[in-house]
């Protein structure tokens, strides 16, 4: 029915009157805080990021729209605290609005008495239910009764039974009970929680799917007997001693339950890609010593379906030049490794020394655990070299030294991360000796060991405490090559000082490095990482001595510059001797972790 005239006439009046609160109704919400939450960092977090209010911020929202946001924002709040066993909260919002129409959404939020575990039932019926580890895993379970059921926590503890029910080979296991009863108006929660872990199934056969190594060489990898017990460890071990093996570019194992016997063995399939069979490396050197050089590198990561390996390096500076070949046969028996046979030829033509030597090494690696490694090695070195020359002659004077000593070294690494570790400890120890008469010019034994202390501080910053030592017991000193004398300066030894620097010289005018029975060197950095970004800076003091007799050490201090790039540590340092250097400074570039 058409409006009487009368009202027709005032309908454009009555608009242009509401005109003015239409326009306030509209409101954007510019901020939004959260009281009462302080203490609770993570709580608030997951409060905040739950509001729908989130959605608009900036927006403009006509008023109904507002009112159901600021009505959803309570029910949004009360669902996020209950994950933390927060399920009687007291939820204030409120909402201040400036004169340019911007609000302020403000939730004043008391979290209330917290649900707490009252009834608490977590168990494992079957065999399971007598296996050591799984007994640790329940004895472990939170929350416990008298605990706030915090949703996290629980799921954390639960999720991890069932992976371990796995990994130990309760493939049938699954849950008679799963159920948490909330009570509110108690603040009590009820945990109902049982698996039956079924039969444990054992190890199955292993078949290895490549088509080059011949049979049977990949086998000698497992290291378990068909029909023992299965274990995801096994596995793992297996497939890090592929990796070690670099023969492969992909490496897929997968046990296969639904494939079992009648008595419960599950086959283990090996999936395998081969990886490049060459590997080729250039680039370019310099050092201050060395001058301009070239270095070159080609790896055959496998020469035949024995699995043998043959690498070259060579190194072509001005000044200095080095050739190393190594071949290189996988060694099962014992300990995962490789039989080594290298042979090495090196020349320095520099301004204090004319050195040249060649070295033979055969040599047996292999890994004794998680964190040890060895390596056992009988070497055969022949070395020339002179200082100075011949006044009446005018030729150089050298001397000549032959060895042939058996060597055993190990190497320990318990880091966080390998590429950039932060917390844990790496070291080596090595002791090598020599028999006069028996291959040797003279008997010796040496030992050395270096190791270093990682420890972290704040989000990215850490502390670095190094330490090397070392020691030679002969009767004749002067028939110690260089190679095999101790020596001291550098970037790993005492910053400040150039390398070889530090230690017993020839006498004035020359003054040239001779190397010494003994170093001692020890070494404190801290990084600050800004931002807790991939840039940084360092702080050190390096010192120590290399020497024969009395111990007399250098002190050198510095800073640096830091890059955590994806392949390790770039360092670029300035340091500086206390114990007059040759140079003012000292500038030193370095890559990779050090371990």
């Amino acid at each position: 029915m058409p409006l009487p005239r009368r009202v027709q006439a005032c309908l454009p009046l009555l608009l242009l009157a509401l005109a003015p609160s239409l326009a306030l109704a509209r409101g954007t919400i510019s901020k939004i805080e959260i009281d009462g939450l302080e203490k609770d960092p993570a709580i608030e977090q997951n409060v905040r990021l739950s509001l729908g209010l989130n959605d608009v911020l900036g927006k403009e929202q006509g008023e109904s729209r507002l009112e159901l946001l600021l009505l959803n924002a309570e029910r949004d709040a009360r669902r996020a605290l209950e994950p933390f066993g927060y399920y009687s909260p007291s939820i204030e919002v409120d909402s201040v609005r400036d004169e340019q129409d911007r609000i302020t959404v403000t939730l004043r939020i008391d979290k209330g008495q917290p649900v707490q575990v009252r009834d608490f039932r977590v168990d494992i019926a079957g065999p399971g239910g007598e296996d050591h580890y799984l007994q640790e895993d329940l004895a472990g379970f939170r929350p416990r009764p008298g605990e706030r059921f915090d949703h996290a926590l629980y799921e954390e503890h639960k999720d991890g039974i069932t992976r371990r029910l796995a990994e130990r080979g309760y493939f049938d296991a699954d849950f008679l009970t799963r159920e948490v009863r909330v009570s509110r108006a108690e603040a009590a929660a009820d945990v109902d929680l049982v698996w039956d872990s079924g039969f444990r199934y054992d190890m199955g056969p292993t078949t290895f799917h490549q088509d080059y190594f011949r049979p049977g060489l990949l086998e000698k990898l497992v290291t378990w007997e068909e029909g023992s017990y299965y274990h995801e460890g096994k596995l793992d071990r297996l497939r890090e001693s592929l990796v070690r093996l670099d023969y492969f570019s992909a490496i897929d194992i997968q046990p296969k339950p639904e494939e079992a016997s009648d008595d419960l063995r599950v086959p283990v399939d090996v999936n395998l890609v081969m990886a490049k069979r060459n590997i080729y490396t250039a680039g370019l050197s310099y050092g201050t010593e060395s001058g301009t050089g070239v270095r070159l590198g080609v790896e055959r990561r496998y020469v035949n379906d024995r699995g043998h390996k043959l690498n070259w390096d060579l190194d072509w500076a001005q000044k200095r030049k080095s050739f190393l070949t190594q071949y290189r046969v996988p060694a099962f028996a014992w300990l995962d490794g490789w039989y080594g046979f290298s042979i090495g030829f090196y020349d320095e033509q520099t301004d204090y020394i004319d050195l040249r030597n060649v070295k033979l090494v055969a040599s047996r690696s292999g890994e004794i655990s998680e964190h040890w490694t060895a390596v056992a090695s009988l070497n055969a070195l022949r070395e020339r070299w002179s200082y100075d020359m011949d006044t009446a002659t005018g030729s150089r004077l050298y001397t000549y030294s032959t060895l042939v000593y058996p060597e055993l070294s190990a190497t320990y690494v318990d880091v966080d991360d390998r590429l950039f570790p932060r917390r844990g400890l790496s070291g080596t120890l090595a002791v090598r000796g020599g028999v006069e008469n028996v291959g040797s010019d003279t008997s010796f034994i040496q030992l050395h060991g270096s190791g270093t202390w990682y420890r972290p501080f704040g989000v990215a910053d850490r502390l670095i405490v190094r330490g090397e030592a070392g020691t030679t017991w002969t009767g004749e000193l002067v028939a110690m090559p260089p190679s095999l004398r101790f020596f001291a300066g550098g970037d790993r030894s005492i910053r400040g000082y150039a390398w070889r620097e530090v230690g017993p010289r020839t006498p004035p005018p020359d003054n040239f490095a001779l190397g010494a029975r003994r170093v001692v060197t020890a070494s404190v950095e801290y990084e600050h990482y800004f931002k807790g970004g991939p840039w940084g800076g360092a702080a050190f003091v390096d010192a120590g001595d290399a020497f024969d007799g009395d111990f007399n050490p250098r002190v050198g201090v510095g800073i640096g510059a830091r890059w955590r790039s994806p392949v390790g540590p770039v360092r670029i340092d300035i340091a500086h001797g206390l114990d007059d250097p040759d140079s003012s400074f000292q500038i030193y570039l370095s890559l990779g972790a050090n371990l």
